[in-house]
């Protein structure tokens, strides 16, 4: 189960493909605009859960308190 279930076996082969395909789509200029735009959003996800998971450790820590 080392492969992700919509892949597949994907080879190099397959990889430099789709990379064709996606620089022909989107062009030099727009991927790295795409890709910051990526990160953000996984930074404000990751941000966003290690909240969730501070705001949780709080409400624990003041119920052990009382």
């Amino acid at each position: 189960m080392n492969t992700l279930l919509f892949l597949g076996n994907l080879g190099t082969g397959e990889i430099i493909i789709i990379a064709i395909v996606v620089l022909l789509l989107f062009g030099g200029k727009k991927i790295p605009e795409l890709m910051k735009g990526i990160g953000k959003g996984i930074k404000n996800f990751k941000d966003g859960v290690n909240g969730l998971e501070d705001d949780i450790k709080g409400t624990t820590e003041k119920i052990d308190n009382k």
